[in-house]
């Protein structure tokens, strides 16, 4: 009784841990139980084979039987013909052994060959049944592998998923806040590069402007100009020439 536990306790873990194995690998299992089958399949062939040759033999001794049967019907009425009654007994005798061996093996052959074409006919099948198998297990391969990829892909999705409160989420909003800061240090430097521009050009007008008085000054020292002229132009250069037409307009 205690052994009979102590077997059944062992054969559980045992199957266990070919449970465990199961559910590591089904394909490789089913692969396994394949290649066991497809052993055993030749095995059989190889003895349906063998059976071939014993059937093969005993159609011969049934095809040599029923020559020596026609040899001595032939005999025998040969003798018949001759009036030699005593020989043709003889070998009428003979016949009647050799139908009944004939007989029998004709029986055997039967038997024999229903029985190799029944085994042709399982192994015939059990060969269709793995293909089948073989068929079943190149699917469950791919729609294993297939739905091992489509639970990582849906794993991948959920941990790339940027949230600011993820891991990623934050990753970016580090770079998002690295670029924001390049694009301000760059804005700086425009500005800065832009200081000093608005008293320069001040200062290129004032030059102009004094410029202009000088060659005024001069066109007026060199008699080219009354002074009244000039401030005439002076005037338009100020006002614009829409606003000076407009005063000549009135004096006229």
């Amino acid at each position: 009784m205690i052994f009979g536990k102590l077997w059944r306790a062992l054969t559980a873990q045992m199957n266990k841990v070919a449970n465990l194995f199961w559910q590591a690998d089904p394909i490789a299992q089913m692969q396994y139980e394949y290649d066991l089958a497809v052993d055993q399949l030749k095995g059989g062939r190889e003895g349906l084979e063998q059976y071939r040759t014993l059937v093969e033999r005993v159609g011969r001794q049934a095809a040599n039987n029923q020559a020596h049967v026609s040899n001595l019907e032939a005999k025998i009425k040969s003798y018949l013909q001759t009036g030699d009654r005593e020989t043709a007994s003889r070998f009428a005798i003979e016949l009647q052994k050799a139908k009944k061996e004939l007989e029998e093996n004709n029986k055997q052959l039967k038997l024999h060959e229903e029985s190799y074409n029944n085994n042709v006919l399982k192994v015939k099948h059990a060969s269709g049944k793995l293909a089948q198998i073989r068929d079943k297990i190149s699917k469950y391969d791919a729609e294993l592998k297939m739905s091992r990829a489509e639970a990582e892909l849906a794993k991948l999705s959920q941990d790339f998923n940027f949230d600011v409160t993820t891991d990623f989420g934050q990753i970016e909003q580090v770079i998002q806040d690295k670029i924001s800061l390049n694009h301000a240090k760059v804005r700086v430097a425009s500005d800065l590069s832009s200081e000093g521009v608005a008293d320069i050009k001040a200062e290129q007008q004032m030059e102009k402007v004094m410029a202009d008085q000088a060659l005024r000054d001069f066109e007026i020292q060199m008699g080219l100009v009354a002074p009244e002229t000039a401030k005439v132009q002076e005037a338009q250069k100020e006002l614009g020439p829409a606003q000076s037409s407009k005063e000549v307009q009135k004096q006229s």
